[in-house]
């Protein structure tokens, strides 16, 4: 029979794909003879049977269960029912990947209205006794039952209120016997049943609800947005309570080994005296920081530093651990690598290479490409910070960075504002794992309460999403959408600027800049570079963005469009002299004219690539595109073109295409105007010629014939030009080396990229065309039910931004094959939107591509993630 659960001391850290993350590392602890609570793991392999058949435990994991339960009765010498010592467990989700909040938690498990009194009894603590139960409650009413947890804290609220009582642990066991009493009130009332008072059916029916919620809607957001797969399930842990809220040498907290914001070595976290966990990720008190436990239990933290210490050096990374102090004792509840910003992340990759204790393999490995662009945060500029007015400066820097957006009080308006281009901020009390999606909509999040390891605050460091968190100044009413500060008030759909470097939020719009890159970043990048296998290119044509992708090392340019030269005043109106023209000499005028224009661009290109290579594709779009199209703007042309608006009206209506991503356009255009190709190839070539007399750049062109669907375009069009420009160059008696390739971006030049390689001297994937065609969608239109069919699983993800691996992807492995079975040293590239995308570069990368291109701004994020590829690669081949 398959074994389906594991007692902690059966496993270790490298079952994370059956034990799940938390699991596994509470196994690898207990092997360490860490101070580990002993426990239980219900496999993910059980999880997904379980969400994959009947939905309900089977009778044969119920037994088995059973079974690991009567082992830790007997470890602990503790029950659930009898006289022994009273068992009570958490029952915690754990998947392999870290998804911190998204599913959910059951504390104190085992209690009820028998139970409690037992407690009591045992602990000589009536209010901590009744804290636990009205905890479980709470969390099982929510959790299993589907109450929200509005209900229980808004009546928890309004007692206190009614009492006089500040904080939780200030209730009396009667008050709290009081609220226990309501809570299983608002249980019956809701849910038409009782809370039950059997622990085993409490537990079943616990990880039945936490199977459940790997398919909850925030956990799916979550996977969709940190491309985690839906079909690994989580693992569930049973584990032995230890409690943190009995009595002043007891709490809980959360703490990294290393700085998650900055970096720093440096034991960062925070913890609450007489409390629980969910206490201090929830924010729902403001924790102390962790240096504070050094004078309150100075024992405690003394063991708690030296297990810290031995936990990072055990797993060779920066570790954010769960712990608990029972009366006096720490105990660890769960490590896991710890989640950090841009900034800490290649901070802490570098430092942890120059201590010793990594590789640069390992180093990279560590990183997120994603979250590299979060490294060129703005900041708001000096300037502006000099006449900013606050709102607030006692908030903390729970994640990095400078926004600007409208004020809005829940997930719901944020998602709806910023699906109409609204940039938002969200602001709440604190947040829950059900705001994930307003969470992710929001330039920054604001909280009133909680700490720099809240719900809040971890969740947006991992998003790299600007958050101040704590700001216990600010009276946040999510109910009247008013923010009231001491110099005034915020209603919902005010501007405000969140500095979440720096803790501070400032009244308006505040001007921002782009802050420079960092000595770590810049290792990290050299790096990269070194161990990638794959060229990375950029996307440019302007100096601006040619400059930018050399900061970033760019290996050349992988995709110049020469259409984006012509829609200057000046070039626009020879363009439409050019279309507009009936005769070929007409065309021949304008062409000189355009001739000189792109001879300007392509030297200023030349100039500041430095002889490195740059792909320049001949002109793509429909020729309607560079018309006008209002009546005012057509009565202009005709004027200037000194012709009538009717035949300017006839033209267009000739130029007209129903659908013209599928017309006149490509290399269809060089086919009806070879003069139009002729001339941008002269342009470039000319230019070539023009700085290697002038400057001695020894510069290589690659002319890019796009759209090409048949041999016949491509050798056609090669022909004409070849003929020209050598003609051209042995009249200047001067020669430049150039080659002549396609872009391949038709489903049909996949097919034939055998016969097309024996013709181009290079390929390059235009993925967005080829996604485009191959799907039958419009790039264009497609966003209106992408989302949602990637939300409904008819597709695992967006094929403009992932490749799609079994359709366009085998498109190209089929291309790249075919191409180089007859001419094998062929350069083949990609230049789409995917050639910045880290999933699609390790596709690429695995069928042996020479270089992506992307935007510059995208090349580190494309470097690192070409690195991670072929280090995993070589690693896989050992």
């Amino acid at each position: 029979m398959l074994k389906q659960v594991y007692q902690f001391d059966e496993g270790n850290a490298d079952m994370k794909n059956l034990l799940g993350g938390k699991g596994a590392n509470l196994a690898e602890m207990t092997r360490l003879g860490l101070p580990v609570p002993p426990g239980f793991t219900i496999t993910t392999e059980a999880c997904m049977s379980f969400l994959n058949t009947t939905k309900e435990l089977s009778d044969e994991l119920k037994k088995e269960i059973d079974e690991h339960l009567s082992l830790l009765e007997k470890k602990t010498n503790k029950s659930f029912e009898g006289d022994n010592d009273l068992l009570l467990v958490s029952v915690r989700s754990g998947a392999k990947f870290s998804m911190p909040g998204m599913m959910d938690t059951i504390l104190n498990l085992g209690l009820n209205d028998e139970t409690v009194e037992q407690l009591a009894s045992l602990t000589e603590d009536e209010a901590f006794a009744y804290d636990c139960y009205r905890r479980l409650l709470q969390m099982f009413g929510n959790v299993v039952f589907g109450i929200d947890m509005q209900y229980f804290e808004n009546y928890l609220t309004f007692y206190k209120q009614k009492h006089g009582v500040k904080l939780d642990s200030e209730l009396t066991g009667e008050n709290l016997k009081q609220i226990v009493t309501e809570f299983k009130r608002i249980i019956l009332e809701i849910k038409k049943k009782p809370f039950p008072q059997s622990a085993k059916e409490q537990l079943h029916l616990a990880i039945e609800a936490v199977f459940h919620s790997w398919n909850n809607e925030r956990a799916h957001i979550y996977r969709e947005l940190n491309h985690i797969p839906d079909d690994i399930g989580t693992a569930v842990n049973i584990q032995l309570m230890v409690f943190g809220n009995s009595g002043d040498t007891s709490g809980t907290g959360v703490a990294f080994t290393r700085n998650p914001a900055t970096g720093e070595n440096k034991l960062f976290g925070e913890y609450l005296i007489n409390a629980q966990g969910e206490d201090v990720v929830a924010g729902i008190r403001t924790p102390e920081p962790i240096e504070k436990l050094k004078n309150d239990l100075p024992e405690v933290y003394e063991e708690f530093a030296r297990l810290a210490h031995l936990l990072e050096q055990h797993y060779r990374d920066m570790q954010d651990i769960e712990f608990t102090v029972e009366k006096g004792k720490l105990y660890i509840l769960q490590t896991r690598n710890g989640k950090r910003t841009a900034q800490a992340s290649v901070k802490i990759a570098v430092d942890l290479v120059e201590e010793g204790l990594i590789q640069e393999e390992d180093a990279l490995l560590t990183l997120n490409p994603d979250m590299i662009s979060h490294l060129l945060h703005p900041e708001f500029s000096k300037v502006a910070l000099e006449e900013a007015v606050k709102v607030s400066d006692v908030g903390l820097p729970a994640s990095p960075g400078s926004a600007v957006g409208k004020v809005c009080f829940d997930a719901a308006t944020a998602k709806e504002w910023a699906a109409q281009g609204e940039k938002v901020i969200l602001m709440r009390q604190e947040t829950s794992p059900e705001d994930i999606e307003g969470m992710v909509a929001s330039e920054a999040i604001v909280t009133s309460r909680g700490g720099m390891t809240s719900h809040a605050a971890v969740v947006a460091r991992g998003m790299g999403t600007c958050c101040v968190a704590g700001c216990s100044e600010l009276e946040i009413d999510d109910f009247l959408k008013r923010v009231v500060y001491l110099g005034g008030q915020l209603n919902e759909g005010d501007v405000i600027s969140v500095d979440g470097s720096n803790g501070v939020i400032y009244l308006g719009e505040l001007e921002v800049e782009v802050t420079g890159t960092s000595h770590y970043f810049d290792t990290i990048m050299a790096w990269a570079k070194k161990h990638a296998r794959l060229d990375v290119r950029m996307n440019a044509e302007t100096v601006n963005d040619i400059k930018t992708g050399l900061y970033f090392g760019a290996d050349g340019i992988g995709l110049i469009r020469t259409e984006h030269m012509f829609f200057g005043a000046e070039r626009l109106i020879q363009m439409r002299r050019f279309i507009l023209s009936n005769s070929y000499i007409e065309r021949e005028k304008a062409l000189k004219v355009i001739l000189d224009y792109q001879m300007e661009d392509f030297k200023e290109i030349f100039s500041t690539l430095n002889e490195l290579p740059g792909v320049i594709r001949l002109l793509d779009p429909p020729l309607h595109e560079f018309m006008p199209t209002k009546e005012e703007d057509i009565i202009h042309l005709a004027q200037e073109m000194n012709v009538s608006k009717n035949e300017i009206e006839r033209r267009l209506k000739e130029l007209h295409e129903v659908n013209p991503m599928l017309g006149h356009r490509g290399c269809r255009l060089g086919m009806t105007y070879p003069e139009l190709y002729i001339m941008q190839s002269e342009a470039i070539i000319r230019s070539a010629i023009a700085m290697k007399r002038e400057t001695g750049l020894d510069v290589t062109p690659e002319i890019m014939i796009p759209l090409v669907g048949t041999t016949k375009e491509l050798s056609e069009l090669k022909e004409k030009i070849e003929l020209y420009l050598d003609a051209l160059m042995e009249e200047e008696d001067i020669n430049v080396f150039y080659r002549i390739g396609t872009m391949i971006e038709l489903p049909r030049a996949c097919l034939i990229a055998d016969q097309l390689a024996t013709t181009a001297d290079f390929f390059s994937f235009g993925t967005n065309d080829l996604t485009q065609m191959t799907f039958g969608f419009s790039r264009d239109d497609a966003a209106k039910y992408i989302n949602e069919y990637v939300s409904k699983g008819v597709l695992p993800v967006d094929p403009f931004q992932t490749i799609d691996k079994d359709g366009v992807g085998e498109l190209i492995k089929t291309a790249v094959e075919k191409g180089r079975s007859t001419t094998p040293n062929i350069k083949i590239g990609v230049c789409g939107e995917l050639g910045g995308d880290p999933t699609s570069i390790e596709f690429f990368d695995d069928i042996n591509l020479d270089y992506v291109s992307c935007s510059p701004y995208r090349i580190p994020i494309a470097y690192i993630a070409a690195a991670q590829s072929t280090i995993r690669r070589a690693s896989n081949n050992e």
